[in-house]
């Protein structure tokens, strides 16, 4: 089996050297590029299996590559873990909101970042195993079908991002169950996001605002005080 392909996108030379150097050294097939043009360039016309990228760069910013990446036909699955010293959680949400999988504040741990790269991909890689276990799932009126990612409500085709398909086809799957917000975070993103619950929280109102009638007042995802969430047998 080849090795996983990363690319690093950070204009720090001393940071993208040495997760090149890093990640090569665990076994991964590593390319560093020190600006957005070069890593966008490299992103769609070769997609990686993960992209480590950092927000503050010097031309294309990270927020617009994660745009172009999940508007690409070939790169839109490429699995995005953002880089940035901008800790703020307004920050964190607008890169989750659109469309990075993870989201790791500087400074930080190389071992953390090994770690959460192979966790990223044993979940893409459970994904895929799954996506032919069934030619459909249908609850509360919507629709999956997971060999082709596709959602549907009613005769309605449902748009959704990558993690949002995620966290649906996974809440699907365990309907009328209480799931707890790291319960969700393990399953949908691999590993445990530490003080990241948030993370779930806005996917959960982005995916509402997709497949509810009335997002205001959600009928199948449901909120459970203190625990998490649940999606409605009804």
């Amino acid at each position: 089996m080849s090795a996983a392909k990363v690319y690093v996108v950070e204009d720090d030379k001393s940071i993208r050297e040495l997760l090149v150097y890093k990640l090569t050294g665990s076994g991964f097939d590593v390319s560093g590029f020190a600006t957005g043009e070069e890593g966008l360039e490299a992103i769609l016309t070769s997609p990686p299996d993960v992209v480590l990228l950092d927000l503050m760069l010097p031309g294309i910013d990270g927020y617009e590559i994660c745009r172009r990446v999940r508007a690409d036909s070939k790169a839109k699955n490429t699995i995005i873990i953002m880089l940035t010293a901008r800790g703020e959680e307004g920050d964190r949400v607008l890169g989750l909101e659109i469309g990075a999988d993870d989201y790791i504040s500087k400074p930080f741990s190389i071992r953390e970042v090994v770690a959460r790269v192979r966790a990223a991909l044993r979940r893409g890689q459970r994904m895929q195993s799954k996506m032919n276990e069934e030619d459909e799932i249908a609850v509360g009126g919507l629709t999956i079908l997971p060999d082709k990612r596709e959602v549907y409500k009613g005769e309605r085709q449902i748009a959704l991002k990558t993690k949002e398909y995620d966290l649906l086809e996974f809440m699907m799957r365990n309907v009328g169950r209480a799931l707890s917000r790291k319960q969700i975070l393990d399953a949908v993103w691999g590993y445990d996001y530490y003080g990241e619950s948030r993370t779930v929280d806005v996917h959960v109102s982005q995916l509402r605002a997709k497949i509810e009638d009335n997002p205001d007042k959600p009928e199948l995802i449901e909120t459970l005080r203190s625990v998490g969430y649940k999606f409605s047998d009804k």
